[in-house]
């Protein structure tokens, strides 16, 4: 059974319409994320309508964390200047760039994985799974779904947002193509730790950022 909630969380999420929303979700079983990917492969989804658009508009936001320990730098662009310059859209560039300091993710999407590097973790976890005494044959089926995970951490738009960890990245770009009505575009980000790379005391940024964005 379909919740007329659920159906309306899809909707606010990708702008399709209420009985495509639900058909999606029946299809889905109700996970709803699966039916954001369906709607968009249906080209029924706002982000699926609007991905051709040209975002060449946007603005590039900075945020540096109190003291200085962390500098982020990212831009996103949307389609117009207007839109660029109100308030909404500012303040969801505002959240993307907080999160990334906080969240600290290595790549933009999983296709900017290089090539060594999933070949090389994907090693690694085919060493843990038969450390932990798993049966060989089921070892690479559970190596696809580790990588997986391991996309959702290095990965800014598969990563939960810190704001709301039930939604990621991607959803939430994609709530606000369907809120704003234009194609929104995360193209690229910079994150700066003080003293990355050198030998010091470890302190928990990372902590420091979420328990200010929390606050």
């Amino acid at each position: 059974m379909i919740s007329a909630s659920s159906v309306k969380e899809l909707r606010d999420m990708t702008g399709a319409g209420m009985m495509d929303c639900k058909r999606a979700l029946q299809e889905a079983d109700g996970n709803v994320e699966k039916a954001v990917e369906i709607l968009r492969e249906k080209g029924l989804s706002a982000a699926a309508k609007r991905a051709g658009r040209i975002a060449a508009e946007g603005i590039v936001e900075s945020y540096i964390h109190m003291g200085g320990k962390i500098g982020v730098l990212v831009e996103v662009n949307c389609e117009t200047d207007f839109v660029a310059k109100t308030p909404e859209f500012k303040t969801f560039v505002r959240d993307i760039a907080m999160h990334i300091a906080a969240s600290n993710p290595q790549y933009l999407t999983k296709e900017e994985v290089p090539e060594d590097v999933i070949a090389k973790e994907k090693e690694i976890l085919r060493v843990q799974a038969l450390n932990e005494g798993k049966p060989e044959k089921i070892v690479d089926k559970m190596v696809e779904g580790r990588i997986e995970k391991y996309f959702k951490e290095v990965c800014l738009l598969e990563q939960p947002f810190v704001k709301d960890t039930d939604k990621t990245i991607r959803d939430v770009v994609n709530e606000k193509i369907a809120t704003i009505g234009e194609n929104i575009h995360i193209r690229r980000f910079v994150r700066y730790q003080m003293g990355e790379g050198l030998e010091k005391k470890k302190d928990d940024f990372v902590q420091e950022v979420m328990s200010q964005i929390k606050g």
